[in-house]
């Protein structure tokens, strides 16, 4: 449900870890979907699943993904 402004209301339900980052995860009602972004980090990287399993296997992609980017670029993290 939209909130003031037409502003999607997200509510904060937890942090998760993998691999040694952690990640604020927060549900959409209105998409029906569990929202994460890894913390901690310089750059931006966000994931989405429609339910806990397949968040924390977004979640792990999307680490594996950063580390693969960081190393490709030459980055530190």
């Amino acid at each position: 449900m939209p909130g003031a402004g037409g502003v999607e209301q997200l509510r904060n339900v937890n942090k998760m870890k993998v691999g040694g980052y952690t990640a604020q995860i927060e549900y959409s009602e209105e998409d029906g979907l569990f929202i994460g972004h890894i913390a901690g980090i310089k750059d931006i990287v966000g994931f989405q699943g429609e339910s806990v399993d397949a968040l924390q296997d977004a979640f792990a992609e999307a680490v594996t993904d950063y580390l693969e980017t960081c190393a490709t670029l030459g980055r530190t993290r």
